[in-house]
């Protein structure tokens, strides 16, 4: 009798700890920018907030150590997902993370969201060359394998602003903001193309179908950042996501008879971006129908994530996460 099965067992799953678990921390991050907004929308401390931050800090760095490791250990599985036509997309995602941390310390810790925020755009803008450069080998993809996850690697860029125009010459954020721009309409062209005229996702996608709301949400809180006010432009983009969050309503009941995996944490992120451009609609449009709306999305998103979060510890503990898929 030796510990060999054990050990094996223990090295397997290390090799299947997958790369979208950094969405958790999208989710954790927009949940502790939606309650800075809320407390300032109705006057309370940032207490809230500040704790949600330190938690989603303290869950990136987790996480970031266990990818480390598995760096280390399993190259050849990390290599895996990278050549993965759906992981490859979820790369990027812990660049977000540091970008989307870096906007929640603004108000916490400036000093330190401008590191978060140097070391999460460069890292980005690598990705996105990265990620682009592999599609265009296109030898191993099919349309199959498109998804609204294809959005996290260039639609990403479209984040950098908000807290970008803190840090950087304003040059820096219309970058980022231009290239997630662009590629948002050719994703959502090409997405919205294998959604109607090819084969249904598959269950464990289906999830994605949120991210949808994302990339208007993000730009309309970017746009207004960057002009300073509500325009006819920013109101196409809020609106926009609006649109796509009905969309989804009709969805649900299919969402929730899908048996759970970490693509559940795919609606946390989208919900939170239009949480948070709700309150900054209110805010910049000084219309309070705008920030009743922002509160009722916020009790959705807090208890969505509360949802998650106990989901996810529960799928840990009975070992049906870091697993092979089949």
């Amino acid at each position: 009798m030796t510990a060999v099965p054990l050990e094996t067992e223990q090295t397997d799953r290390l090799a299947h700890f997958p790369v979208s678990f950094f969405s958790v921390v999208m989710g954790l991050s927009g949940l502790a920018i939606a309650t800075h907004k809320l407390e300032g929308a109705v006057g309370f401390g940032g207490t809230a907030g500040t704790i949600l931050f330190w938690t989603a800090v303290s869950v990136y760095a987790a996480i970031m150590c266990v990818y480390l490791v598995k760096m280390v250990l399993k190259p050849a599985a990390v290599a895996g997902e990278w050549r993965h036509p759906v992981r490859i997309a979820f790369f990027p995602a812990s660049s977000i993370g540091l970008i989307l941390l870096s906007i929640a310390a603004l108000g916490v810790a400036p000093g330190l969201s401008f590191w978060l925020w140097l070391v999460g755009s460069l890292l980005h803008f690598a990705f996105t060359i990265m990620v682009i450069t592999a599609w265009i080998d296109h030898s191993r993809y099919e349309v199959v394998h498109l998804n609204p996850a294809w959005f996290i690697p260039v639609v990403g860029n479209i984040l950098v602003p908000i807290a970008g125009v803190r840090h950087a010459p304003a040059d820096v954020s219309w970058l980022f903001f231009s290239v997630g721009l662009l590629f948002w309409l050719v994703l959502l062209t090409v997405v919205v193309n294998r959604l109607i005229f090819h084969s249904p996702l598959p269950a464990r996608l289906m999830p994605t179908l949120f991210i949808l709301i994302a990339p208007p949400a993000v730009g309309f809180i970017s746009w207004t950042t960057l002009s300073g006010g509500v325009d006819p432009f920013g109101r196409i983009l809020f609106f926009s996501a609006i649109f796509f969050f009905l969309m989804m309503v009709p969805q649900l009941g299919k969402f929730a008879r899908l048996p759970f995996t970490l693509s559940w944490w795919a609606y946390s992120f989208p919900l939170a971006a239009l949480t948070i451009a709700q309150f900054a609609m209110a805010e910049k449009a000084g219309v309070d129908f705008y920030r009743w709306i922002g509160f009722g999305l916020y009790g959705l998103l807090a208890l969505l994530i509360a949802a998650l979060a106990i989901r996810t510890i529960v799928a840990m503990v009975r070992g049906e996460i870091c697993v092979a898929e089949h």
